[in-house]
C-alpha cells in the first residue's frame, strides 16, 4: 500500500519551462491528502529553491541535496555534511581545474566563485535561492553537504571517472545529465534519504512510490515499492523502473500517472 510518493523535480515533475500544471496538481494533491499519502520532493537541488515551488503545500517534505538535507516547514529531520578534511580535499581538487564551474552547497547557503562570471551566476541563482558569491570556495562556518560541478557535456564521462578515482573513500559521484555532476557523501543519496525519513514517519521503502528520470534517481527507483520512470527518462532509469509513465515531464506525466493510479475502479 502506497503511503508516500516522492518526486524528482528537473525532468520529472517540472516541465521544460521549470514549472508545473498547478491546477492539475492541486486536484492530485487533494486525492493524496484524502488517502493520507505523504507528498515528498526528492531532488539534488537546494531546499530553499524547492520550497518556492510549493508555497501552498506547507505539509510537503523535502529530501534535498540528494538526501543530505531532509526538512519540512516546521521540522528538520536530518542534516548530513562532509567532514572539514573531506571538504578541503574536494575543494582543492575542484578549484585547480579551470574547466570546471563549482557550487559548494552548505546548510545555510550555496557558494560560487566570482570568476564563474555573471551569466553562470545568474543561471545558478535559478536553482539556488540562497547563493553567495566568493573570491574562492574556502568556506568557514557553514558545513558543506554537496558539491555541484558543471563541465562541457561531452566531458561528463571523463570527469565521472576522474572524480571517482580522486575522491575514493570520501565521496561518491553521480550525473544528472547536461554536463552536471554531483559530488555527494558516501551512501548519501535519495533512497537513503527516503529510508531515513520513512523511519521517522513509520513508512517503509516498500510502501513508497518514487518518480525520476536521471542517474541520481536510480537508487530510489530501485529500492522503493513502486519505482516509476518518466517516459523521457534515461535508458538506465527506464530499465530499473517497475513502470514507465505514458506521458513525459512536459505533458504532466507525474500527474497523469497518479490520476490513473488513484482513479476509482
Amino acid at each position: 500500500m502506497i503511503k508516500l510518493i516522492a518526486v524528482d523535480m528537473d525532468g520529472t515533475f517540472l516541465n521544460s519551462a521549470q514549472d508545473y500544471d498547478r491546477k492539475r496538481f492541486a486536484a492530485v494533491h487533494k486525492l493524496l491528502t484524502e488517502r493520507g499519502i505523504q507528498f515528498v520532493v526528492a531532488s539534488g537541488n537546494q531546499y530553499y529553491q524547492l520550497r518556492s515551488f510549493f508555497k501552498d503545500y506547507a505539509e510537503t517534505i523535502y529530501v534535498a541535496e540528494n538526501g543530505a538535507y531532509i526538512r519540512g516547514a516546521k521540522q528538520t529531520y536530518a542534516t548530513h555534511t562532509f567532514s572539514p578534511e573531506a571538504t578541503d580535499q574536494i575543494t582543492e581538487f575542484l578549484s585547480s581545474d579551470p574547466a570546471l564551474s563549482v557550487i559548494a552547497c552548505g546548510v545555510g547557503s550555496a557558494y560560487v566563485r566570482a570568476l564563474e562570471g555573471p551569466e553562470y551566476i545568474a543561471q545558478t541563482r535559478r536553482f539556488y535561492h540562497r547563493l553567495e558569491v566568493r573570491d574562492d570556495l574556502t568556506i568557514y562556518g557553514d558545513p558543506i553537504m554537496k558539491f555541484g560541478v558543471n563541465m562541457a557535456p561531452s566531458r561528463t564521462q571523463e570527469y565521472l571517472v576522474r572524480f571517482t578515482e580522486a575522491f575514493a573513500g570520501i565521496a561518491e559521484v553521480t550525473s544528472s545529465g547536461h554536463g552536471d555532476i554531483d559530488i555527494i557523501q558516501p551512501g548519501r543519496h535519495k533512497a537513503a534519504g527516503l529510508k531515513e525519513l520513512g523511519a521517522r514517519l513509520g513508512i517503509s521503502l516498500a510502501d513508497m512510490a518514487a518518480f525520476g528520470d536521471g542517474g541520481n534517481d536510480l537508487e530510489m527507483i530501485r529500492e522503493v515499492g513502486l519505482g516509476v520512470a518518466m517516459k523521457n527518462a534515461s535508458p538506465a532509469v527506464l530499465e530499473a523502473a517497475d513502470v514507465i509513465t505514458e506521458k513525459t515531464n512536459d505533458e504532466a506525466g507525474v500527474c497523469d500517472f497518479l490520476e490513473g493510479y488513484f482513479s476509482p475502479r
